[in-house]
């Protein structure tokens, strides 16, 4: 398919997810976020409750949009969720999770590199809170939560990335290590969720052994971040971790399973670092690892396509890239908060995350397709 096709499919996910889920925060004029669901609640509506990282990938895939087609529109987009996403958060850029705080440095770092964001200051914070997130009693690594000592890939792996951004490159080599010390699944290849962090034993506590998609993207991301022919080493790890995930999360090259609620992000995260690295991971290895991700990203942005359907005159993405999206109403219940996470609605399409999962796919196969 022609990076055309790609680009106008990436497109229709940007005006289904916009028309759909963006409003103004509070009724603020020049601000913007997505409601956590469609049909809206009136508490969604108000933002009641919104979910900081959601809101991250929506900046994220903003910016994907504005690399696309260079739209002064797209560009006021992006700089009214970045906005949007301040006002919310009471004119603060952190909180009380690490993995959210990651995601959005990534997001306003590209929002700043691609779209002249002033973001600055809150990128200084956000690097700085996170470079001193390090546990070197508890072995390395950062914590999920600001308090607490659990460990995890989904904190790690984008906190690697944002500093390698940032020009800590040796604290992004210290992340890529642990990840691959600490939750490499040596039967699978495939990395661990997370591992309880002992200050007593540092090498030893409670591994997680949940093997959820975004924390392989993220791994391999970072992979593809630090990669070059002179440090070979990222890409026979990543070209291990590409082969794993193609045999173990994939059917015909198609990502499989899928969920609302946070759920609803983790096959997009996924396949926008399998395009990063299918663009960039240099060193041995990396010619077949970048074919095979290349040939998941296409697949599984296909499924996601073809499993679209129409609603209100717009795609509605499925959560599940492998079955055909199903029509959320106003009866299903919602999804909820719990244990840190947020769970999925009864009928997950009805999720923010899974419609900005189902853009990111279009987008990630849209810029490779361009390259």
């Amino acid at each position: 398919m022609s990076s055309v096709e790609w680009n106008q499919r990436a497109a229709a996910a940007q005006a289904a997810v916009v028309e759909r889920h963006l409003k103004p925060v509070w009724g603020i004029p020049g601000t913007l976020l997505g409601t956590p669901a469609y049909p809206a609640t009136r508490r969604d509506s108000l933002f009641v409750s919104w979910n900081y990282w959601w809101q991250a990938h929506l900046l994220d895939v903003a910016v994907d949009a504005y690399v696309r087609d260079g739209a002064p529109s797209t560009r006021k987009l992006v700089l009214r969720i970045a906005r949007g996403h301040r006002v919310r958060n009471l004119f603060r850029v952190t909180n009380s999770y690490n993995d959210d705080m990651a995601w959005m440095g990534l997001a306003l770092e590209r929002a700043q590199r691609h779209a002249g964001l002033n973001s600055a200051r809150r990128l200084r914070v956000l690097r700085d809170t996170l470079y001193d997130a390090w546990v070197p009693d508890a072995g390395g690594g950062i914590t999920w939560r600001t308090k607490g000592l659990f460990l995890n890939a989904p904190a790690n792996g984008p906190a690697g990335i944002f500093l390698a951004r940032m020009g800590r490159f040796e604290r992004a080599e210290e992340t890529s290590d642990w990840l691959y010390r600490r939750l490499l699944d040596l039967e699978t290849g495939l990395i661990n969720d997370g591992v309880d962090g002992d200050y007593d034993s540092p090498e030893v506590g409670k591994i997680y052994p949940e093997k959820y998609s975004y924390n392989q993207g993220v791994t391999i991301g970072l992979d593809a971040e630090l990669s070059s022919d002179l440090a070979p080493t990222h890409a026979v790890r990543a070209a291990g971790l590409i082969a794993a995930v193609a045999e173990h999360m994939t059917d015909g090259a198609v990502i499989t399973g899928g969920d609302g609620g946070d759920g609803g992000l983790f096959n997009g995260i996924l396949i926008r670092y399998l395009a990063v690295a299918a663009r960039a991971l240099r060193g041995p290895d990396a010619e077949d690892a970048r074919a095979m991700a290349s040939e998941i990203v296409f697949a599984s942005a296909e499924a996601a396509w073809h499993g679209t359907r129409e609603l209100d005159g717009r795609v509605l993405f499925s959560a599940d890239w492998t079955r055909d999206a199903r029509i959320p109403g106003t009866s299903d219940a919602p999804a909820y908060f719990t244990g840190g996470t947020v769970r999925s609605s009864e009928t997950p399409e009805r999720d923010l995350s899974v419609q900005v999962g189902g853009w990111m796919a279009m987008e990630a196969a849209a810029a490779l397709a361009r390259s």
